[in-house]
């Protein structure tokens, strides 16, 4: 199996900054596109931002300028640095990955169980 954990959630105050860590661990062999997402309370959940194997990055229009994506493909990590924070960035943020488990086996979807990001006034 594959675990996903997220952390670096907590309570920060707007225009403040945050640094979300993601780390995967369990049978894998490459991992490809891993990605950020985030559900406020009574919205759907919502892309933030992807990274491709190779350092490909995609934004949310909400957030580009503010925020960056990168990863550390030896240890299986993605990172998320949030900065000027806006109260509307508030909710709990899910990473993604898709997951090559073996070198004969196809690309799996696994998702973390979340990190709560609360942005105050």
């Amino acid at each position: 199996q594959v675990q996903l954990v997220e952390s670096g959630g907590g309570l920060v105050q707007a225009g403040g900054s945050l640094r979300l860590s993601c780390v995967a661990s369990g049978s894998i062999y490459i991992i490809n596109q891993m990605g950020w997402y985030r559900q406020a309370p009574g919205k759907q959940r919502e892309l933030v931002a992807i990274i491709t194997s190779g350092g490909s990055t995609n934004y949310a229009d909400s957030v580009k300028g503010r925020f960056t994506d990168s990863r550390d493909n030896a240890k299986n990590t993605a990172y998320l640095q949030m900065n000027s924070l806006m109260l509307e960035d508030t909710g709990v943020y899910y990473c993604n990955a898709d997951v090559q488990r073996s070198r004969w086996s196809g690309l799996t979807d696994y998702w973390g169980q979340g990190t709560q990001v609360t942005v105050s006034s």
